[in-house]
């Protein structure tokens, strides 16, 4: 669906005309909202232009769910009037999508005090996936809806076929249409309050973790610190105690601060960022409706999923500190006067940020022009908040991997330039980022370079190895030299042409070591891995439960941990997270051709035109793919003549064959 389309449905205490189908600015998405009453009514037509004229990109399919359903929804919401006129006021919403969530919840309707959320599916039966779906919706109203913290929110699931029933399973309703009217009744019998204000509900303000989630997730953070998240070679201390004096500072002075941490991957920004987000002290500082005052944002799904699967408790589903920056931007950019709950932002791998076009692509407005870039969308919401804001970009290099993500830091320098506002703006970061804003408020911090901060080096040299690697014009003198200082430090790379040998060595290397995790991954641009016993589960990612493959143990029900080695994942779902060790399929997406490296067998770029250097992406997928394993990397070469250049210059770059004899 359009983020900008300012097409609203619904009103109150009138009928609805075709002329009135406008959202008032700062309110929630939905397709149609109205009394009972004036839900009964309106005529069919006149909702269905609604929803469609919201929600322009809707299928076929989709359209025709509508029509099916809205003429059963009113008539039952007209046999709930006839049971009470009292029940006239209550209101129907239908295709609401959840503050800070990209999911739609099919109808909701605010009752006495109470809310219930409903889900249409086409059956004859329920099914566990069914009665888990609805209950995720009333969990997340419950959790993050200012409304709801206090209110029965009750999950209704209907299959359309089901014979005439209403039962209970998990704390969910299921109920056959005919039935919704008494169960409307029912639970409305039981409660004679007020019916719940609905332009609160609505209001595009009411997204507001529960203060019990909020503290529940610090807890883990701080106390339990997740091994998974905590693992990091770096010592973050510095950096953390630098960003808290300037977040106290810019409290103090009632001013803005963008502030930069650089530092190569494995250097610890994003346990940085978390720490910064789950610090109590910035109560008192920053929060002014009872919610969290910090939030880390990322346009990496796998690493947001990762995350929000390490943080969740039986009772919390780990969304209070990590959200997707897509759903951030979708919640404010068409709404000029919502303002962000979280003074201090935090955006992990800040150089991937889209620019406008693939703003623009992402969210399905035409005319990039139109829209700014993440950067400057970051910038314009933080200045939306009274007296003072934060905005921390976690900077990693080379690690630009997708069309849209090659604006690198200028996208940061020019939102603040651009900025009407941007006097009020002081920018710190260290030395080495002075030069790029240089017409702007700089202040040099050492501190936010954690590549000057790492205990051990082994981050900063493996980096340095892989850079030389993927050159274009790989220095093969001083790849031989960094190996050597890898080995020394105690980190292994190893190839092989078997790739049986791979699994069995890292299988043995860690058979005693359970809670450690070695995984499969792949460029997401080979062709021809997958006859070499590469699973291609790199081409539907979107079914992968990346939470589990990082997370569970070989024990876990359902094989999903990356320790079976029998799930494969790319550059898109290993950006910004680490492993104990990586065993790499090397792909022909990336070989040595007579001494330079050659992308011509690489998947194309759909709308190719809007990548601007194909060849550096491919070689930053590489640089993604062996730099995500601590104490390991092992790359699988595939038996085929094209790739012998490449298996060649590997070994002689300091890759040690694996003895085929274990």
């Amino acid at each position: 669906m359009s983020l900008f389309v300012s097409h609203q449905c619904g009103g109150h205490g009138t009928p609805i005309k075709e002329d009135q189908l406008q959202h008032s600015d700062g309110q929630a998405n939905r397709g149609w909202d109205s009394s009972f009453r004036d839900f009964q009514n309106t005529s069919n037509s006149v909702i269905l232009n609604s929803l469609r004229s919201y929600y322009p990109d809707s299928s076929e399919s989709q359209i025709t769910t509508w029509r099916r359903t809205v003429p059963q929804l009113k008539k039952e919401i007209g046999e709930v009037v006839q049971i009470d006129a009292g029940f006239t006021s209550f209101t129907a919403v239908l295709e609401y999508e959840l503050p800070m969530e990209s999911r739609r919840a099919d109808a909701i309707l605010l009752l006495n005090d109470g809310v219930m959320v409903i889900e249409l599916k086409g059956k004859t039966h329920s099914t566990d996936a069914d009665i888990d779906q609805a209950h995720a919706y009333a969990r997340d109203l419950k959790h993050y809806h200012r409304e709801c913290h206090e209110r029965d929110v009750v999950a209704v699931l209907i299959p359309e076929r089901l014979p005439s029933a209403v039962t209970k399973q998990r704390d969910v309703f299921i109920c056959s249409p005919d039935r919704l009217d008494a169960l409307v009744a029912y639970l409305s019998s039981r409660n004679k309050k007020p019916p719940i204000d609905s332009e609160r509900f609505l209001s595009g303000q009411a997204y507001k973790p529960l203060p019990s989630l909020v503290q529940a997730a610090r807890d883990l953070f701080i106390n339990k610190r997740p091994p998974q998240i905590w693992k990091s070679v770096a010592d973050t201390d510095d950096a953390v105690c630098a960003i808290r004096n300037i977040i106290v500072d810019a409290y103090r002075t009632k001013s803005r601060k963008l502030v930069l941490l650089t530092g190569v991957p494995g250097s610890g920004k994003t346990l940085v960022g978390l720490r910064i987000v789950h610090m109590p002290e910035l109560d008192s500082l920053m929060s002014q409706n009872g919610g969290a005052p910090a939030i880390l944002l990322s346009g990496n799904d796998p690493l947001v999923r990762v995350l929000q699967h390490v943080m969740r408790t039986a009772k919390n589903d780990g969304k209070s500190f990590v959200r997707h920056i897509k759903n951030y931007v979708k919640m404010y950019l068409n709404s000029a006067t919502r303002i962000p709950s979280e003074h201090i932002v935090v955006f992990d791998e800040a150089q991937r940020a889209h620019d406008a076009q693939q703003v623009t692509e992402v969210h399905g407005e035409s005319g990039p022009e139109s829209n700014p870039s993440e950067p400057e969308c970051l910038i314009r919401f933080a200045e939306r908040c009274n007296d003072c804001s934060v905005v921390v970009g976690l900077i990693g290099s080379g690690q630009e991997i997708n069309k849209g993500e090659e604006g690198g830091l200028k996208l940061w320098v020019d939102a603040v330039s651009s900025s009407p506002s941007s006097n009020q703006w002081t920018v710190c970061g260290p030395e080495e980022l002075k030069v790029h804003f240089s017409d702007l408020d700089f202040h040099t911090e050492p501190k936010l370079s954690l590549d000057q901060n790492i205990r051990s080096h082994f981050a900063t040299r493996l980096h340095d190895f892989v850079a030389q690697l993927v050159n274009q014009y790989p220095d093969r003198l001083r790849l031989v030299e960094l190996a050597q200082t890898l080995e020394k430090q105690g980190h292994d790379i190893r190839i092989t042409r078997d790739l049986q040998l791979a699994k069995n060595y890292l299988r043995q290397r860690y058979s005693d070591s359970p809670t450690h995790r070695f995984g499969l991954v792949a460029s997401s641009r080979d062709k021809t891995l997958v006859g070499f016993g590469v699973p291609n589960d790199w081409q539907s990612t979107r079914s992968l439960r990346i939470g589990n493959w990082y997370n569970d143990g070989e024990c876990d029900t359902g094989r999903l941990s990356c320790r079976h080695l029998e799930i494969c994942i790319t550059e898109y779902e290993a950006q910004g997270l680490e492993l104990d060790a990586v065993l790499l399929a090397w792909g022909t997406d990336f070989v040595l051709k007579s001494g330079n490296w050659s992308i011509e067998k690489a998947r194309k770029y759909r709308n190719g035109n809007a990548v601007r250097d194909p060849f550096q992406l491919r070689a930053n997928a590489y640089r993604v793919l062996l730099t995500r394993g601590r104490d390991a990397h092992v790359v699988f070469v595939p038996q085929l003549a094209e790739l012998n250049e490449t298996w060649e210059f590997l070994c002689e770059s300091g890759f040690r064959p694996l003895d085929n004899r274990q």
